[in-house]
């Protein structure tokens, strides 16, 4: 089993609506069982999950002090993936989550606030010695500040080259428990959070394996079918 922890110091990162999609992407990928924890104490992610009408992607209810003994209770059911929704801080409880984790995704908008926030998160990520990468979140199309976001962001650590940008079906489909994936005529969405699972699935499991294809046989040589005059 992975255990992916989405954590941000910043509140109003995106961690809870990007820990939902990346979820509910990777069982369409065929990466399930996928589970969700969350540890906000807000417990945006749960209240999402309990409007879902759909089973999965799993959730279950835990506490900190738990959360080793839940983790590896999931281990033992064969759970491939497990994603845990933090608080925006950097509290002991975040450092415990970071601890259970194969790799800390850090979503970050690309603002001046945001960006200033980063440097605490990667130092706590990188002192209980786990990977990391960043993804921009809520970035506005051809906008001189994404840029900037990008060259920041990049100097810290590994950032997914899907950007998810700011788009009013994130905010609609989280309404009633769906998905940009599962919301009509929300294709460009769901295409950036496809493009972010796909970067975060090679950064757990490596890269797709190449298809190696067969040689093509010899071309035949081309026989003249009339008779020359």
């Amino acid at each position: 089993m992975k255990v992916v922890a989405i954590a941000s110091r910043k509140g109003g990162s995106g961690k809870t609506t990007i820990a939902g999609h990346l979820a509910v992407q990777a069982e369409i990928a065929g990466a399930g069982p996928v589970v969700l924890i969350d540890v906000d104490p807000q417990g945006s992610l749960a209240k999402w999950w309990n409007l879902r009408t759909r089973e999965t992607p799993y959730y279950v209810q835990t506490s900190l002090e738990e959360l080793a003994e839940t983790v590896a209770r999931l281990q033992e059911r064969q759970v491939r993936l497990l994603f845990i929704d933090t608080p925006p801080s950097l509290d002991t409880a975040v450092g415990e989550v970071i601890r259970c984790a194969d790799l800390v995704l850090i979503p970050s908008r690309p603002s001046p606030h945001d960006l200033r926030s980063i440097g605490a998160t990667v130092k706590l990520v990188e002192h209980l010695g786990k990977p990391l990468i960043f993804a921009l979140n809520g970035a506005a199309p051809r906008a001189k500040i994404t840029n900037e976001a990008i060259q920041v962001l990049s100097q810290y650590g590994p950032l997914a080259p899907s950007i998810v940008h700011q788009r009013v079906d994130f905010a609609a489909s989280m309404v009633d428990g769906r998905t940009v994936m599962e919301l009509p005529g929300a294709q460009r969405a769901a295409g950036e959070i496809v493009e972010l699972w796909d970067y975060l699935a090679s950064r757990l499991y490596g890269p797709a394996p190449k298809l190696e294809l067969p040689p093509l046989p010899a071309r035949k040589q081309s026989t003249a079918i009339f008779a020359a005059e």
